[in-house]
């Protein structure tokens, strides 16, 4: 996780003209493009249907938006015998959504993937999607305790600035969950959002009192355990990524997650699954890369401002993969 390099706050409206040509910046600069050099983590969406409407949401998740739909069980064994049979090293399984509990085929997806030897990150919530499947993820656990791993969701550690992004009453379940999990020696991680006007500093120290104050197994100070992600918000400015960029900033292709990682989705009437690059390019079917890894394993074009802002700016990774 890096720190986020640009303030939203102070940022000018986006110029409508940037990241429309996939080759070329509204300069005439040559954009970045990114390698898939070794599929490390392929993720899942499971679909954009959540048991909230949260006011930042980068997919417009809520009860409602099935823009994407619940991915299958067979769906996903499908791209898992796409490792094998092309011999990708990929380590990692990632869920994510929507809130994947709410899809119901969730715990039995988990199961393959782990039961196939893949370490599995799930991202939620942690409210009553995920409660009402507490005796199969304590099976889950049991059996491969190693392996799982759940990242939940607290967007600030005071109860009033989460719930000013997540709604009434979404504070309580949250905490709950998460101590739910803690109890029951799943080691959850946290994600938060570095959108307060607050330093990673003061983030942390913050989330380390609601941490011991709820006698949380969760070390508030170790990055993998409390991600704070730059803020995304695609109305506002940010510098177009060229391919001289990375010299000037002292970064690598390889650091952003497009370099190792993929996405499956699956659209509302489209006849199966298709693959982006990363887990925040869901909402434009442009992006696209096919409907295997055989044809999403290309260059991927940096046009989108979440590439400038969240990865390369930022430094955001959605895994510590």
């Amino acid at each position: 996780m890096g720190i986020n390099k640009v303030k939203s706050c102070s940022s000018p409206p986006l110029d409508p003209k940037k990241f429309q040509n996939p080759h070329y910046t509204l300069g005439g600069e040559r954009r970045a493009t990114v390698d898939l050099t070794s599929l490390e983590i392929l993720w899942f969406n499971t679909g954009t249907i959540c048991n909230l409407a949260c006011r930042n949401c980068y997919i417009h998740s809520s009860p409602t938006n099935d823009e994407l739909v619940y991915l299958k069980l067979v769906e996903v064994s499908d791209f898992l015998n796409q490792i094998s049979t092309k011999k990708y090293k990929t380590r990692e399984v990632g869920f994510t959504g929507g809130e994947p509990f709410m899809n119901p085929e969730l715990i039995d997806m988990v199961q393959l993937c782990l039961n196939s030897g893949f370490k599995v990150l799930v991202l939620t919530n942690a409210m009553k999607p995920m409660m009402h499947r507490r005796d199969e993820l304590l099976a889950l656990q049991a059996r491969s305790p190693s392996l799982l791993e759940m990242r939940v969701s607290i967007d600030h550690y005071s109860r009033t600035k989460h719930q000013l992004e997540r709604g009434e009453n979404s504070w309580d379940p949250a905490v709950r969950g998460l101590k739910w999990l803690s109890d029951n020696g799943f080691e959850p991680s946290v994600a938060g959002r570095l959108c307060w006007s607050e330093s990673e500093s003061e983030m942390r120290s913050g989330y380390d009192n609601l941490f011991t104050e709820h006698e949380l197994n969760i070390d508030a100070h170790d990055p993998s355990k409390l991600m704070l992600f730059p803020e995304m918000d695609t109305k506002l400015d940010v510098p177009e990524i060229t391919e001289n960029c990375w010299d000037s900033l002292g970064l690598s292709s390889e650091q952003v997650m497009c370099a190792n990682s993929r996405m499956v989705l699956k659209r509302r009437d489209a006849a199966r699954p298709s693959v982006v690059p990363c887990t925040l390019l869901a909402d434009d079917p442009k992006f696209e890369l096919g409907i295997s890894l055989s044809e999403a394993d290309r260059k991927v074009s940096l046009n989108h401002p979440h590439c400038a802002r969240f990865c390369v700016l930022g430094g955001g990774r959605c895994s510590t993969v």
